[in-house]
């Protein structure tokens, strides 16, 4: 029987206000100035969202935001690029997230205010919704203590249901690391980590040791690389491929969660793992040619035309 949807992505919801071409990093007690400002949609799970939305897959979002302008941004966004937000609850209580980014060259700092994220539950998750997909993503686990030990949970019980899954744990910011590998991940098709986030998780010094540590729990193991493109595991295979080099990256904001939409959309196509992992090396690349995380792939066609310009990629 068809699903309704492809995928239903579960996770936080936030703005990103993003401030470009600053000369260096400011010092306590001075002001520096910006030269450029943007105002765009935010977070791991709502990045992936759009942008596997954008790439063709039929997608509907479950999170929480407040009920204020913030929360307007994320839903316009959303549905611009066609996502379903009917699931997404708004919290009188409490205002939706945001975070305030600062780019210097390659570099960046970021400030987070939770909000609504840290009240996302279970209990906002109903079977009868996860049942209209084919797959499950969550995303941004150290940041949503109020789904924190109920993922191993959500991920069985979507399995159970017959949805394949995937999950981005992304960075922790209390540097613990404390994640129940074997609660979770033997319930996960796809887990995608960066290699530093990896290593922290594994708590080891080389990448190889903590792929050796981590793959008895993963069918596919996906690691970003930043510019040394991706490595994916799986059985006793592992592909490195290089990344799609940009020589005019205008930030990097989202390009490890657009990395996962090219990844994911090819996956659940049912395309082979090397096509999955070339796909996703692109849409990480092509996230670095426009502001944000979003930007550049709201057009497909203006996507389709910069991967055979800039890349020399045919989509």
């Amino acid at each position: 029987m068809d699903k309704e949807l492809d995928v239903i992505v579960v996770g936080e919801l936030n703005v990103d206000l993003i401030l470009n071409e600053l000369e260096k990093f400011p010092e306590i007690g001075k002001e520096i100035l910006a030269r450029q400002m943007t105002l765009t949609l935010g977070s791991s799970a709502a990045i992936f969202a759009s942008n596997i939305s954008s790439l063709g897959a039929r997608v509907a979002f479950i999170g929480k935001i407040g009920k204020d302008k913030f929360g307007e941004v994320v839903l316009e966004s959303l549905q611009n690029n066609g996502v379903d937000v009917s699931m997404i609850k708004r919290d009188d209580h409490c205002g939706t997230g945001a975070t305030i980014i600062l780019n210097v060259k390659e570099d960046r700092a970021n400030t987070t205010y939770p909000g609504a994220m840290d009240f996302l539950t279970i209990n906002d998750i109903p079977e009868n919704d996860l049942k209209k997909a084919k797959h499950l993503h969550f995303s941004s686990y150290f940041l949503q203590p109020g789904m924190r030990h109920d993922v191993g949970k959500l991920f069985r019980t979507a399995q159970e249901l017959g949805l394949t899954t995937s999950f981005d744990m992304q960075w922790d910011p209390l540097e613990e690391w404390n994640l129940d590998i074997e609660d979770i991940l033997p319930y996960v098709n796809v887990f995608l980590p960066n290699e530093k986030e990896l290593m922290y998780l594994c708590g080891k010094n080389d990448l190889n040791e903590a792929i050796e540590y981590i793959n008895k729990y993963t069918d596919i193991l996906a690691i970003k690389r930043g510019n040394q493109g991706s490595m994916v595991c799986y059985g006793d295979e592992i592909v490195n491929l290089p990344a799609f080099l940009n020589k005019s990256v205008v930030d990097a904001i989202g390009a490890g969660d657009s990395f996962n939409a090219g990844f994911m959309y090819k996956y659940i196509m049912g395309k082979s793992i090397r096509e999955c992992q070339e796909f996703g090396n692109l849409t990480g690349a092509m996230s670095t040619t426009a502001a944000g995380g979003t930007t550049a792939f709201q057009d497909y066609e203006n996507f389709r035309k910069k991967a055979q310009d800039i890349f020399g990629f045919s989509v």
